[in-house]
This record gives structure tokens, sequence and C-alpha cells, in this order.
């Protein structure tokens, strides 16, 4: 019998892996060949899409990618000399783009079927919660202060000063929720997890449950991601029937509990406090701080909100150890981080490694260079409101307080990448633009000084002279500086780091003349 693995993921969809998985079945069926096809998650590896894996004795061999007309053929090479077909790769977990990965948090992509709870367990799955239950509440925050792991939404707060705070509030209710509203411009890991393996987020979730005094959990995910919703509704029925979550979590006689709630589009409920608003079923509109969510959340209840990644950081470190988890990383920035590659990328994909390899390292020769072919221009790093990074820069090492001191951030971890035929004007003109359509409007900088910056920005590029541009300039440098203090959330607040920073690197785009300090 073969055994065939054709990925399930949405992307991988999106490219033929459904046509190719049928034109499989009915390929073996006229041959009369005994077929065990299985839709597994993806590797991350999505310039191979559709990806087919052959299981053997030595390890899964892919090809790819594969499209349905090439089934016939590749059948006939499974069935004889398979290495010698012409999309053959080799053993998929020897190529050098995944091989030197350090994978923790997707240490099953690719491997497991998402559904499946026999594969989960197989892979190590819920040995982190077997372990929770097992503990203290103290015992399991103590854990995750010790990892060092810190928000992987943004901000980079300390995840374990949450749970703290979280589990000293006194409340007879407590939250835990997911923010699962990847929005950002380039960013795939959240869905790629959520459709791959989501019994590792309901394990993650369940251990902050159970550490913080949380009964009930939320998971918010973007309209746009159905796929998402269908696999995690799924997850949720298979883990509750299997006593992983419900009044009885794990035989540790406590409860949790969680649901999927599904957002109506808006960018701004991936700021933490507007998804609340979004959740109690209101207008998703930010919040003034204090008070914190940790202490007045949801329904102005203690309420522990992380992204997806952080959430699914945990199971590892309950299950090996926060000393391991402290062994990846440099500085204070520490564990992986997985890095999603796209734009004008030759290998776009996911690529999750510790803090600390250079963006030129994850750029060229991870992502090998242009898709284009032509010179590199620059990486935005960090969705739609981070830096414009030039390769000048390339070698600083991806890590929360490098980037952060060259004025950028890695945000979420998406790298779109851009050649040298990008306008930087134009792209300074679209960050001020999307914030002031996805503003909530709640603040003034943000609602109208997103709107003035376009008008700034058309009157830049209008300019007839030097001299009226650097006028605009002067002008934009301030309403930078007025978005960036100013602004109650990172929206308005972060606005500024695409426009600034194409202004200091790409002048000549906005018709401005270069000195050599500018150079």
């Amino acid at each position: 019998m073969l055994t065939l693995c054709v990925p399930c993921d949405s992307i991988a969809r999106a490219v033929g892996a459904d046509d190719v998985a049928v034109a499989l079945v009915r390929e073996a069926e006229r041959r009369q060949l005994s077929l065990d096809l299985r839709r597994t998650s993806s590797r991350g590896l999505y310039w191979l899409e559709p990806l087919v894996e052959l299981e053997t004795s030595e390890g899964r061999l892919g090809f790819g990618p594969v499209a349905p007309e090439d089934v016939p053929a590749l059948l006939d090479a499974l069935q004889g000399d398979a290495a010698a077909h012409p999309l053959a790769l080799g053993l998929v977990e020897q190529l050098p783009y995944l091989k030197s990965q350090q994978r923790l948090l997707f240490a099953r992509a690719g491997i497991t079927r998402p559904l499946s709870l026999e594969d989960y367990r197989a892979q190590g799955g819920f040995e982190g919660l077997a372990k929770a239950v097992e503990s203290s509440g103290e015992a399991i925050v103590a854990s995750v202060l010790e990892s060092g792991l810190r928000g992987r939404g943004g901000a980079a707060f300390p995840a374990g000063i949450k749970w703290r705070t979280v589990r000293e509030a006194q409340a007879e209710q407590k939250y835990v929720v997911c923010n699962a509203d990847e929005g950002d411009s380039g960013t795939f890991a959240d869905r790629m997890l959520m459709e791959g393996d989501p019994f590792l987020l309901i394990e993650g979730m369940a251990i902050a449950g159970l550490a913080v005094g949380a009964t009930q959990g939320y998971i918010y995910v973007r309209s746009e991601y159905p796929q998402s919703v269908e696999t995690l509704r799924a997850a949720l029925d298979i883990a509750r029937a299997a006593g992983y979550l419900g009044v009885n979590v794990a035989g540790s006689g406590r409860a949790f509990d969680l649901e999927v709630r599904v957002g109506a589009g808006a960018y701004i409920c991936g700021e933490e406090t507007a998804l609340l608003d979004s959740l109690e079923g209101k207008r998703g509109v930010v919040r003034a701080k204090p008070p914190l969510p940790a202490l007045q959340g949801l329904f102005g209840l203690p309420t522990l909100v992380h992204n997806v990644l952080t959430l699914a950081s945990v199971p590892v470190i309950l299950a090996r150890g926060a000393q391991f988890y402290r062994d990846f990383g440099m500085g204070r920035s520490l564990g992986t981080m997985p890095f999603q590659l796209a734009g004008n990328i030759r290998h776009g994909g996911l690529v999750e490694r510790a803090f600390g390899l250079t963006l030129r390292e994850l750029v060229e020769e991870y992502g090998g260079g242009t898709a284009s072919g032509r010179p590199l221009k620059a990486a935005q790093v960090g969705g739609p409101l981070g830096a414009w990074v030039p390769p000048s820069q390339f070698d600083t090492p991806l890590d929360y307080e490098a980037f952060a001191a060259m004025g950028a951030m890695l945000g979420h971890g998406g790298v779109v990448v851009a050649d040298d035929s990008l306008d930087m004007a134009h792209m300074a003109r679209f960050a001020l633009q999307f914030c002031a359509e996805e503003s909530c409007g709640k603040c003034t900088p943000c609602r109208i000084g997103s709107t003035r910056g376009v008008e700034v920005v058309d009157r830049l590029l209008a300019a007839p002279s030097q001299a009226e541009r650097q006028e605009q300039v002067i002008l934009l440098k301030d309403l930078c500086d007025t978005l960036t203090y100013g602004s109650l959330c990172a929206l308005g607040g972060m606005t500024s780091y695409p426009v600034a920073s194409a202004l200091k690197h790409f002048p000549a785009d906005f018709g401005l003349e270069t000195t050599e300090a500018d150079q």
C-alpha cells in the first residue's frame, strides 16, 4: 500500500491541493492500486505547494509542486524509482530550508492530521497539560515567568507578568482570551497553526486557564479565516469529548471550556481592548488604560489576553521545562519565533528559528532573494505598520531590542520583501491611508492625523521645488511625532514607522535631493 500525504492547509488548497488529492484517488482506483491518502497540515514550504509526500522506511519523500496532470507519471514513479521523477525533492526533513530550522511551535507542521488526537498525542501532544495538572497554579505561572516568554503579538510584554497579575486578581470569574485576529500583511503563522495543529492552541489555553484560575476562554478569529473557524470548532468538540475541556480538565478536578467567536473584519480589533469590546457585542473601540485587561477586561473581569503564538508556546515550556525554552534565543528575546516570508520572495514560507538570526539570513538564504530576480530594495518587518528596512541594515539580528534600537519592530514576525521597482513614497501614503480607514475614531491623532498625513504626502509629491518639498517634509515629520506620542493605541502610534523609515532611507522616491549624510 502507498501512503501519501497531501496538505489540507488553505494556501495549499488555493493552489490546487484538493484537485491533486482527487486525482491521486481516482488514478489509484483506475489502477486498482491500494492507496492511503492522508490530508495533513502544511510544512510551510509554500513555494512547493501542492506538496505530495510518500511515507517510506527512511522518512517522507517529497514531490512538488504537483499539478493534477502530473499524477499518472508520479504514480508510475512511486511504483518504481521515485527519486528519478523530475518533481522529486528527496527526504523532506533533509531539505536545507527545513533542516536548519528550530521548530518548537511548528514541530508537528506537515506531519500530523489536524483533527487526529492520535497523531497529536503521538507527537508529544498534551504532555504539557499533564504536567500542569500535577502542578499548582503558582508553579505554572513561575515556569512561564522563568522561561522568558514574551507576547508574540507585537508588544513583546513578558507573558509571565500578565499571568501573575490575572492569577492574583480577586474575582469570582476570570477569562482567557486568544487574539486570533491575524490581520497584518504577510503574516500567516496563526492561520497555519489553527488549521494545522489546533489541539496545540487548545492545550495552551487550558494550561493558562488552570494557571490563572479562569474557567472560560474565547478564541477570537478573524472572519477571513473560515477554515480556521471550522477546524477549531471541530477540534474543540473532539477535545471536550476526550476530557481535555469541560468540568474536569484532564482529570484535574478543575473546569475550563472554550468557545470560538468570529470577528467582523475590523483591523482595529487586533488591539486587545477593541477585541474585548467586540467580544462583548459592542463596536470595536480602543479602551484607555488603566484599567488593564488583566484586572478589568472582558465584562469588567480579570482577563488574560494573548495571541495564538504566545499561548501555543506554553505546552512545550511545561512539557520540557523553562530552561529548555530559555536555551533558545538571545538577550531578552528568548525562545523561537515563526518568521513569515511573503511579498516579492522566491521561497515564501514559514521559518521558525531562535531569535538572533539576521534579516539577511532570513531573506537571502531562506527566501532566496526576490521572485522577480531584481535587486532587493527593502523588507517591511512587522506588518503594514512596520518599518521599511533597507539592505544596509539586513545584518541586524532579529531581536526585539535590536530592532527597537533602529526604529523598527518585529511585531508578529511577518516579513514582506520588495525589489527596486517599489515606490516607497506610495507605500508611505498607503500606510497613512490604511490608518485612516482602519482607525476606530476614538483619538484625534489617529482619526484626523492620518487623513491629514495623506494630504501632506500628496502635496509633497506634487510640490514643484525642493524648498516646497522640504516644507512638507517638516510637516510630515511633525505629524509622525504626533501620531507616535499622542495616539491611544499602536494603530496610530506605529503608523509613523513605515512613513519615517521610507523618508529616511528612500528620499529620492519622494523627489527629495539626497546628501552623503542621507546615504
